[in-house]
This record gives structure tokens, C-alpha cells and sequence, in this order.
């Protein structure tokens, strides 16, 4: 029953009550929703406005101002995803830069404090580096300098001790004369003019006028050098030696206010966020005053991403990184989206007011156009721009087994009895993909792939997406006679329109979109399989009973050429890298190693779910199941017999899949085994009655937009091509999860209802105009293809 239709069967307990739900369903369905969903984005794009506008554009800010820390205590930037730099990363980067012809020059200038966050930096690009401890407290210390260099990275890393203000204003002064100044220089002081005036309050007016003297000295170098001032940490009172009593948390606080208020008219960037960092930490400082290990690391790798993300390509660091230039053909992507909102806009008016019928296949294509062009802005906006912010994923046991525990309790709510009694069907297949779906967004959405027993059994679920589909296509030809051209390319447009629109609109290749490929491909394979003569369907087969045979040595053809396939990699990649198709299955640095490995996982995933189907169909001829009603498939012995042996097999693949610690080991051998909990699942769900004619409506309902699910998500719900999080609603990670999950739900739902809606005149009945349509395509995708290197 679709989302906004009411039920007229439902037996009429009390008429009031009845009325009442009924004027519920009518306000409350998918054309309402994502009414709601559209407001929420016009809302969205008025608060993203105002935070652009009125607090900070560049991300880099966000960066350094704002933060917290996740339940892992891992560091969360506001607003940006902060990558974790290894010695590796650091390498590249530094190279980079270069090569380019950059002196990678850091100058740190403070007390300890900042010897400290100097010393964090060079463990983080050379851990073998000898380090200068800063245990000992004191003005002599403190005025000591240090170097580090690096001829291969030409890398220049400075400390200069001033515990005052006064020696640092020389020091930036001199700096306006120098040729190769620095590219960061790091510099802070509060703690000695707060011990040298003794805890006075008329020591801050000393701390403002020597300050007020940085400014001039630091804006002469602006254009040239990155200035942070780094707010002073708190201290753990409990924890400081008797000679610093006079140093307090606030008088600290006053200082920095002090330090805001006076180098903001400056071109010094106030680095609060390392006070942030430092502040969730305090405890395990070692004397009170130093910062931790653990939040100095944390440090360095603020600055690293402030230095090199801009001129790397991680995708999980979009703090201070620019945005993705677009393409030409993304702009004619704009140009006609545009020109179809407002020719759609213009037909929805003239339409309403004259009263006009909205069945006319000229307004139905224009309206799905103009909508589908709103939505690739969305989707532009979410994950091509900054202008959305994202975060770094977190995972937890939590974060990821309590909400599949919801969404499992939830879907129990919505139990009911089906119409059908076969087995795996169709609200039961859809329920089965509805609810694979939902787990397979929160294993994404909380990053549960560090988790290898949990990417374990996920990689099964993608499994058996393959499985259903190698099922749900061999049942349906066997028993349909529709097997022509059009059912062929109505299949691949239902499954590649949204694709191909995000592949030109997103500029992703194809492969980015891993499932959809592996689906086009397999399907493409089974339905050229089974039409070559001799063609065996369900009505011929009872004529000529040896027809089984055919399908049998069709089957074992198939598992042969899958065999040669994967035996031999050359011969993989000269089918694979063969002109024009070449496109199709190689990434944007020309790499065929993600569809190699993507198929070889699930290489028999479509074949175990054909040989099920025929079987299926083979047991159903010969009744030796009974699925006609809601009695059970077999008799009482043999149900429990199986159900025990399935329940066997479920456990003994959960059980090792939670051992499996060797990720590739396991996903090898997963290729084979993932048929055992997916048989053991269909027995399990089908041999009792009760259970087979019963199903979960919610799950069924998602499992029939699983596909606009499965793709949408790596631009709206996630972000960073997946690497991060979306987030609309800033420090609010639930209400943020909950809004962001809404809108990408809506969204799914109308591209769901555009496709079906487009397919009928995409690919049309008639073979001369489906035979026009084609030709069109190939000439519009002879220039596309040309300029992507196709042919």
C-alpha cells in the first residue's frame, strides 16, 4: 500500500476512532513529509547563510576556534573533519610542498608551554627526533632555543624561548626584513607575566600595552606568514608547586580576554581551540601546568591539518581544504537543470490555474526533471561545497549496536500479515533488503568498519543483496514471457538513471558507486545467459521436462567462466580494460583494482541465488513443498530437522565471523561461506507458516527504496564521499542525526517515485521509439565519452 493511500478494508470497530486515524493517515504521508523536509532545507540553507556570513567562511577558523571531544576522546573540530596525520602523510606532504618550491618553516616562540606543542610537532613528522623536555619551570629555561632540520623535506622547525611579551615584539619586528620568512609561526605568554607581577591585576594593563606593540609587527607580515596566538591553557590548581599560587584559572581567563581583545585588530588567528583540547585533559597533566601527551598530539595535528590540507587529497580533511573546482559539464548539468525548474515552474502554475489534466506525459517528464534538478543542488551543496558542514565519523559499541537494537524493536511494531504465501515473497524480499539497508547506513554512518567481526557480517549482507538478485531475476524470467530488449533496458535505467545523473552532477566515476555496477553487471550476465537458445521458461519446461537439463549446463557455464574470470587476473583486466566499456569499471586514476576486488568478494553471490531459485521452482513443481497456504513448507519432523541444522549454520558462521580478526583472510573466504547464514536465513524465515506469511511493513517499505538508499547516501546522509558526517545542525549530534536522516529519507522516497515515473518514456514499449531513444543516448553519449578518454 503506498505511503499516501488509506486502506478501505479495515473492519470498522467504533466509526469515531476510525475517522480520527483515517484524518491522521491523510495528514500525516510522503507528500506531506517531504513538505516538511523541503522546509527544513530552505531553513537549513538560511541558518548555513548566517554562519558564513556572520561567524566564519573559511573552515580554517572553525579549525582553530571551536571543538570538542567524541566518546573515544578522539577530537572533533567544529564544523570540518580533521584527518590524523601519520610520520607517512607528513612525508608526502612536506615533499609536496617542496617540490613546489616551499620552505616549510614553522617558528614556535613562548615559554614551555609552547617548547611543548614545538616538541609535539616534530615527534608527529619524525618520531626518531631527539625531543627537549620541559619539566623544569624556570626564565632561564624558557629563553632557551631549539632547531630542527630536515634537508629532504627542507623543513625548519624553530623555537625561540620568550617567556614575555617584550622579547617577542623584537622578534616580529625583525621579521619584516627578512626574505624567507616562515609559513606558521606559533606564539603565546601569559603564565611568567602573571608569576612576575605576582598575581596583580595591574599586571594585565602591562600584558595589553605590550601587546598592543604585536600588532603593527604582525599585520607587516600577514601576507607572507600564518600568526597564532595560542589562548593560555588552564592549570590544575591541586597540581601546582607552591611557587605558582599566584597562577589561577582566573586570572588566566582574564589574560586571554585581554589577548582576544587586543590582537583582534590584528591579522593574528586567536588559536582557541588548543586551549579546548588541552582543557578536556587537564587531569592527566604531570605537574599541573603542562599539558598531557595525548592533547600536545592532538595539537600537532591541528597544525598539520592547517598546513597541508589544503594541498593534499584525504578525504576525511576538509578543515582549511578548498572545494572541488567543477567541470564544464557539470555547469551544462546546471545550465539544464535550471532551465527545466523554471520551464517546470511556469508548467505547475499554468497547469493549476487552468485547471489542466497532470497525467500529460509532457508535464509528468518536465515536473520529474525540475525536481530532480533541486535535488542534485541539494546533493551539489551537501557534499561538493563547503557550505554544509561535516564531521569525522566515530564508532563505539554503542554508537552502533543501540540503534540497530531500535530500528529492530521499531520494525517489530509494524508486523503484519502479507497477502502472499510463496517463499521469498515479495513483501518478504523486501522486507529482508529493507532491513539489510538500515543496518548497512549505520555501519556506515558510525564507521563500524574498523570493526572487523562487524565488517564481517556486513559484507555478507552485501552478499545477499546479490543473492536476491540473482533470485528475484531467474524466478521472474522462468515464470514471465516478457523477456525482450525493453525489460532488459527498463531494468538498467531503474538501476543506473540516479547513478549516471550523480556521476555527471558529483564528478565520481562510475565504480564510486560500487553496488550499482556489481547489479548491472550480474543482471546484464543473467539475462544474456538465459535468452540464449535454447530459452527455457516455466511453460516450456512442463512440455519438455529435459529443458532442466539446459538450465543446468547453462549454470555450470556461468560457474566456469566466473572460475577462468578469477584464476586469471591478465585475462580479468583485458575483458575489463577493453575500449569503450573500460569507463565503466576503472576509478579516476585509471585503476581497475576497486571492481577486481569488489567482484571477487561476492563472485558467487548472483549464481547461489539462481541455483536456490531453480530449485525452488523444481521443488514447487514436483510439490515437495507446500507454500500454497499458511501451513508449513514441509512436514513437522523434517521442519524442525532443518530449522535446527539452520540455526546451526547461523550460529557457526556468526561464531566465526566474531573470531575472524584478518580482514582480507576472512572476506576470501566469505566469497565461498556467505551462502551458509543466508540459506540458514531463508530456512529459518520460511519453513514455519507463520513465520513466512508475516513481515515487517517499515523494513518492506525501506527495502523498496534500498537502491536510491544505498547510493544517496554517500552525498547527503554521509559526506566527504563517505568519509564523514553531515551536519546541518551543529552541536547537536542526536537532533542532527535524526533532521539529517528525515530529509535523506524524503529525498530517497521522490527520486524513487521520479525514476518510476521517467521510466516509461525513457524506455517505452514500442520497440521503434525505444530503438529512438537508444540512438539519442548514443549520440549524447559519444561526446561524453570522447572527452572522458571512452573510446
Amino acid at each position: 500500500m503506498a505511503d499516501d493511500q488509506i486502506s478501505d478494508e479495515a473492519p470498522l470497530l467504533c466509526n469515531e476512532s476510525i475517522q480520527k486515524h483515517d484524518d491522521i493517515n491523510k495528514k500525516f504521508n510522503s507528500k506531506n513529509a517531504k513538505k516538511i523536509a523541503l522546509c527544513f532545507v530552505f531553513w537549513f540553507i538560511v541558518i548555513h547563510s548566517c554562519i558564513h556570513l556572520f561567524y566564519a567562511r573559511d573552515s580554517c577558523k572553525w579549525l582553530l576556534s571551536d571543538g570538542r571531544y567524541k566518546g573515544d576522546m578522539g577530537w572533533q573540530p567544529y564544523g570540518c573533519m580533521m584527518h590524523d596525520y601519520s610520520e607517512l602523510d607528513c612525508s608526502r606532504c612536506l615533499k609536496y610542498l617542496a617540490f613546489r618550491g616551499s620552505h616549510n618553516q614553522f617558528n614556535f616562540i613562548g615559554d614551555s608551554r609552547i617548547l611543548d606543542i614545538y616538541n609535539a610537532l616534530i615527534h608527529t613528522i619524525e618520531p626518531k627526533a631527539q625531543m627537549f623536555k620541559s619539566s623544569k619551570f624556570t626564565p632561564r629555561y624558557s629563553d632557551s632555543n631549539h632547531q630542527f632540520h630536515d634537508s629532504r623535506l627542507k623543513l625548519d622547525i624553530n623555537f625561540f624561548g620568550s617567556p614575555y611579551v617584550d622579547p617577542m615584539v623584537k622578534y616580529f619586528k625583525k621579521l619584516k626584513d627578512v626574505n624567507d620568512k616562515p609559513r606558521v609561526i606559533v606564539a603565546g605568554s601569559a603564565i611568567w607575566p602573571i608569576i612576575q607581577s605576582n598575581g596583580s591585576l595591574n599586571g594585565i594593563q602591562d600584558y595589553i600595552a605590550n601587546l598592543t606593540q604585536l600588532i603593527k609587527p604582525i599585520n607587516d607580515i600577514s601576507s607572507k606568514s600564518i600568526v597564532l596566538w595560542v589562548l593560555q591553557d588552564p592549570v590544575e590548581e591541586s597540581k601546582l608547586d607552591n611557587s605558582m599560587s599566584m597562577v589561577t584559572n582566573n586570572l588566566i581567563d582574564l589574560y586571554n580576554e585581554a589577548a582576544m581583545d587586543v590582537l583582534s585588530k590584528s591579522s593574528a588567528e586567536m588559536w582557541w581551540s588548543s586551549r579546548l583540547v588541552s582543557q578536556g585533559e587537564m587531569s592527566d597533566s604531570p605537574d599541573g601546568l603542562h599539558s598531557s601527551n595525548a592533547s600536545l598530539r592532538l595539537r600537532a595535528q591541528i597544525l598539520l591539518n592547517l598546513y597541508c590540507n589544503d594541498h593534499m587529497n584525504f578525504n576525511d580533511g576538509t578543515c582549511c581544504s578548498s572545494t572541488e573546482p567543477y567541470t564544464s559539464l557539470q555547469s551544462y548539468m546546471l545550465i539544464f537543470f535550471i532551465i527545466c525548474i523554471f520551464i517546470g515552474i511556469l508548467m505547475a502554475v499554468r497547469y493549476r490555474r487552468n485547471r489542466l489534466s497532470k497525467n500529460e506525459p509532457c508535464y509528468v517528464v518536465m515536473i520529474s526533471l525540475s525536481k530532480l534538478g533541486l535535488i542534485m543542488i541539494y546533493f551539489y551543496l551537501c557534499d561538493r561545497t563547503n557550505f554544509f558542514m561535516k564531521e569525522n565519523k566515530y564508532y563505539s559499541d554503542a554508537s552502533f549496536w543501540l540503534p540497530v537494537g531500535y530500528v529492530f524493536v521499531l520494525g517489530l511494531f509494524f508486523t503484519e500479515e502479507s497477502r502472499y504465501t510463496k517463499v521469498l515473497h515479495r513483501d518478504q524480499t523486501d522486507e529482508w533488503k529493507g532491513w539489510m539497508q538500515l543496518i548497512i547506513l549505520i555501519y556506515n554512518l558510525t564507521g563500524a568498519s574498523i570493526k572487523t567481526s562487524i565488517a564481517n557480517h556486513v559484507q555478507i549482507l552485501i552478499s545477499a543483496y546479490l543473492f536476491l538478485t540473482g533470485y528475484g531475476h531467474f524466478y521472474y524470467m522462468w515464470h514471465r514471457s516478457d523477456a525482450g530488449l525493453t525489460r532488459y533496458f527498463q531494468i538498467l535505467f531503474r538501476l543506473n538513471m540516479l547513478t549516471v545523473v550523480l556521476c555527471v552532477c558529483m564528478n565520481r566515476p562510475y565504480q564510486f558507486y560500487y553496488y550499482i555496477p556489481l547489479v548491472s553487471f550480474w543482471f546484464t550476465i543473467l539475462y544474456l545467459l538465459l535468452i540464449c537458445p535454447p530459452r527455457v521458461t516455466a511453460a516450456s519446461s512442463e512440455i519438455r521436462p529435459a529443458q532442466y537439463l539446459y538450465i543446468i549446463l547453462k549454470i555450470l557455464a556461468l560457474l566456469i567462466f566466473i572460475t577462468i574470470l578469477y584464476m586469471s587476473e591478465v585475462f580479468f583486466d583485458k575483458i575489463f580494460l577493453t575500449r569503450p566499456w573500460k569507463a565503466l569499471f576503472v576509478t579516476t586514476d585509471d585503476d581497475i583494482h576497486e571492481w577486481w576486488y569488489r567482484w571477487k568478494l561476492t563472485r558467487f553471490s548472483v549464481v547461489n541465488g539462481v541455483i536456490l531459485s531453480f530449485i525452488i521452482i523444481l521443488a514447487q513443481r514436483y510439490n515437495l513443498i507446500d507454500d500454497n497456504n499458511h501451513s508449513n513448507l514441509v512436514l513437522p519432523r523434517l521442519a524442525v530437522f532443518s530449522s535446527f541444522i539452520a540455526f546451526i549454520g547461523l550460529i557457526a558462521s556468526t561464531v566465526y565471523n566474531i573470531l575472524c580478526q584478518n580482514k582480507m583472510e576472512c572476506y576470501e573466504l566469505l566469497s565461498y561461506t556467505s551462502v551458509i547464514p543466508i540459506i540458514s536465513y531463508i530456512i529459518l524465515r520460511n519453513v514455519s507458516g507463520v513465520l513466512r506469511t508475516r513481515f515487517s511493513s517499515l523494513f518492506a517499505w525501506f527495502g523498496r527504496i534500498s537502491l536510491e538508499l544505498m547510493v544517496c547516501q554517500c552525498h547527503i546522509w554521509l559526506a566527504a564521499d563517505t568519509h564523514g558526517v553531515l551536519v546541518l545542525l551543529p552541536g547537536y549530534p542526536v537532533l542532527n542525526g535524526l533532521i539529517v536522516s528525515f530529509i535523506f529519507i524524503c529525498i530517497c522516497h521522490e527520486l524513487h517515485d521520479i525514476t518510476t515515473k521517467l521510466t516509461p518514456y525513457a524506455v517505452p514499449s514500442d520497440h521503434k521509439d525505444l530503438f529512438r531513444n537508444l540512438i539519442c543516448f548514443i549520440l549524447l553519449l559519444i561526446p561524453l565519452g570522447a572527452n572522458d578518454g571512452m573510446f
